[in-house]
C-alpha cells in the first residue's frame, strides 16, 4: 500500500508537499516546505491510538520527525485544520519535540464550548489557550518565504479552516478525492448548507491549485490518493459537477443519515479539544478517557 508521496514544487511560490497516509484511520498527514529556506509546517499529525487495548504511541508522528531530519528541514509551524473526530492529534507531542508553535482556527472555541457540555467539563477553559496561535479568516503567515493564508471553511465542523500555502491548499475534511465526493456534515455543529458554501469558496481558487485532502477511503480498493486540483474537482467530483446547492444538501443529508458516528469520536474529541494533550494521570499514574453514554445519535442499530 502506498503510504508516502512527494508532490514537488511546481515553481516560484510553490511548496514541496510530502503526504503520509495513516491506514488505521485513513488519515493523511502533511509536511509542506519551502524549497528555498527548508522551513516547513506540519499539518494534521496523527497520534497513534488503539481503541481495543487503550494503547497510545507515536509511530506516525515519529515518521514525520524522521523525514524532517532526513531532509534537513526546520519545523516552523504545527497546524491543525480542525479538531478531528476520527484520530488523535499529535500536535502537542510534536511541539514538545520541535519547539514549533501550534495553531488552529479561532472558532475552535465554539467547538470546545459545545464539547465541554457533552463531556460535562464545568472547569474546562474553552478559549483556545491549548494552542499557541488562533487563526481567523483571511489571516496571513509565512512558511519560509512562501506566502500562506487562512480560509474559514466550516460545515464539517464549526472550526474547520483551509490553509493555502503558495499554490497548494490543504482542504481537510471538506473535499475528498474526485472519485469519492465530499465530507459528512452531521457532527455536532455541522451543516450541509455551510459545507456547500465553504466548498464553493475553495473552488474559486485558480484551477491549477493543488488540493490536499485529509482522508482517503480507497473506493473500489484502489491505492490511497490525496492530491487533486480545483479543475479536477469541478469536473469530476460527483457531489459537485452539475449539482445545485439544493441537490448537494439533499444528497449530503441523505448520505449522512445512513452513516454511523465515527468509532473514535467520543475518544478523540476529548484529546483534540485539548490541542492533542492526553488527560492528566490520576493518583495511580494511569490516564483515563471519559466516555459519555447516550450523548450522540447514530447508534449501530438505528
Amino acid at each position: 500500500m502506498q503510504t508516502f508521496a512527494l508532490s514537488p514544487s511546481t515553481g516560484a511560490n510553490a511548496p514541496d508537499v510530502a503526504g503520509f497516509f495513516e491506514p488505521r484511520t485513513f488519515s493523511v498527514q502533511y509536511i509542506v516546505s519551502d524549497p528555498t529556506t527548508q522551513q516547513c509546517a506540519i499539518i494534521d499529525p496523527v497520534l497513534d491510538y488503539d481503541e481495543k487495548s487503550g494503547a497510545t504511541a507515536t509511530h506516525h508522528a515519529d515518521e514525520l520527525l524522521a523525514y524532517v531530519k532526513e531532509q534537513g528541514l526546520t519545523v516552523q509551524w504545527i497546524l491543525d485544520t480542525h479538531p478531528h473526530a476520527d484520530h488523535f492529534s499529535a500536535a502537542h507531542y510534536l511541539k514538545e519535540k520541535t519547539g514549533a508553535p501550534t495553531a488552529i482556527g479561532t472558532y475552535v472555541k465554539d467547538v470546545q464550548e459545545l464539547w465541554k457540555g457533552i463531556y460535562h467539563w464545568p472547569d474546562f477553559p474553552a478559549d483556545g489557550r491549548q494552542w499557541d496561535h488562533l487563526f481567523a479568516e483571511g489571516d496571513t503567515f509565512k512558511v519560509g518565504n512562501l506566502d500562506a493564508r487562512v480560509m474559514f471553511s466550516p460545515g464539517h465542523t464549526l472550526a474547520s479552516i483551509t490553509y493555502v500555502v503558495g499554490e497548494a491548499a490543504f482542504v481537510h475534511d471538506t473535499l475528498f478525492q474526485p472519485d469519492f465526493g465530499t465530507a459528512r456534515a452531521d457532527f455536532p455543529g455541522g451543516s450541509a448548507k455551510v459545507l456547500w458554501d465553504s466548498i464553493q469558496a475553495i473552488l474559486t481558487l485558480p484551477d491549477d491549485t493543488r488540493l490536499f485532502t485529509g482522508h482517503d477511503y480507497m473506493p473500489d480498493g484502489r491505492e490511497p490518493q490525496w492530491e487533486s486540483t480545483v479543475k479536477q474537482q469541478k469536473a469530476e467530483n460527483p457531489h459537485l459537477a452539475g449539482m445545485s446547492e439544493a441537490d448537494f444538501i439533499a444528497l449530503r443529508d441523505k448520505r449522512d443519515s445512513e452513516l454511523p458516528m465515527p468509532k473514535l469520536i467520543l475518544h478523540a474529541l476529548q484529546i483534540n479539544t485539548r490541542g492533542g494533550r492526553l488527560p492528566e494521570p490520576e493518583a495511580n499514574g494511569k490516564r483515563y478517557l471519559k466516555i459519555p453514554l447516550d450523548a450522540l445519535e447514530g447508534a449501530a442499530w438505528e
